[in-house]
C-alpha cells in the first residue's frame, strides 16, 4: 500500500529522516517507534504531504503523495489537537468528518454509539467546544474521528500520551478490532512500546532518521524490543 523510496528530509544541511526502501503493505497494523529525534513525526508529516521530501518519493497504492489528491480519499490521521476544529462541539465535528467521507449524519450517530465507551462519559453530550476539553479528551476525540468512514489507512501519532489507563486499555482494543478486519491499515507512532507492541504486526524503530529495525512482532518479544532501546546499545 505505502512505498517509500530514496526518501530524505534535510533541514539547514541536517537530515532528520532518510529511508532508502520501506514497503507498508494494505491491512498491517504498524508500530512506529524511536526516541526523540528519531523522525517519525517527519515521516508522518511526509506520509500526509504536510511538507515536502527534500528527495525521494512516497507512494499510497501507486500514486504519488506529494503531487496526487487521491490517498487523500481513503486516509485518515491524527497526529495531535491541530487536526481538530476547535470551536465546534464533539458531535459537530463527528458529523462534519462524515460529511467529508461520504457518511450521512444517522451512520455517524451510530458509529459514535458503537465507540461511546471509549469516551468514558466526558465527552458526549457535554455542550461544550472542543477546545474547551482537556488534552486528553481532545486526543479522544481526534482518535474516533479518525476511524470515521473506515478509511484503508489510519496514521495516528503518540496516541496513547495523555490518556489514562482505562482509556488506554480501551484504545488497544479499538485497534485490535479494526486490526481484525484486515480491511484497514494503521500506523501507530509512540513511545509507549508496551502498548504499541501489543497492537501490532510489525515493529519499525527509527534512529536519527534512518530504518534500524523492521520485524514482525510473531518473531519478536516484548524484551526483545526494550533491547532495542537499551543503553548498552
Amino acid at each position: 500500500m505505502i512505498q517509500v523510496d530514496n526518501l530524505r528530509k534535510t533541514y539547514n544541511g541536517t537530515t532528520v529522516l532518510q529511508l532508502d526502501s520501506l514497503t507498508i503493505n494494505q491491512g498491517e497494523s504498524i508500530g512506529l517507534v524511536g526516541n526523540n529525534g528519531a523522525g517519525k513525526t517527519t515521516f508522518f508529516s511526509l506520509l500526509l504531504d504536510l511538507i515536502q521530501p527534500s528527495a525521494g518519493s512516497i507512494h499510497s497504492k501507486g500514486q504519488l503523495v506529494s503531487t496526487s489528491e487521491h490517498w487523500k480519499k481513503y486516509t485518515s490521521a491524527f497526529l495531535d489537537e491541530t487536526f481538530l476544529i476547535g470551536y465546534l462541539t464533539a458531535e459537530e465535528y463527528f458529523v462534519f468528518l462524515g460529511s467529508l467521507r461520504g457518511w450521512s449524519k444517522g451512520d455517524v450517530d451510530a458509529f459514535i454509539l458503537e465507540h461511546q465507551a471509549f469516551f468514558n462519559g466526558e465527552v458526549l453530550n457535554q455542550k461544550k467546544y472542543i477546545r474547551d476539553f482537556s488534552k486528553g479528551n481532545q486526543k479522544k476525540i481526534g482518535i474516533v474521528g479518525a476511524f470515521i468512514g473506515n478509511p484503508e489507512l489510519v496514521i495516528l501519532d503518540e496516541p496513547f500520551a495523555n490518556l489514562d489507563p482505562s482509556t488506554q486499555i480501551r484504545l488497544k482494543e479499538l485497534v485490535k478490532k479494526k486490526r481484525a478486519t484486515r480491511t484497514m491499515t494503521i500506523i501507530i507512532s509512540s513511545h509507549d512500546l508496551q502498548h504499541t507492541y501489543e497492537v501490532s504486526d510489525r515493529i519499525i524503530a527509527l534512529e536519527k532518521g534512518s530504518l534500524v529495525h523492521d520485524v514482525l512482532t510473531e518473531k519478536l518479544t516484548y524484551q526483545e524490543l526494550e533491547g532495542f532501546f537499551s543503553i548498552e546499545n
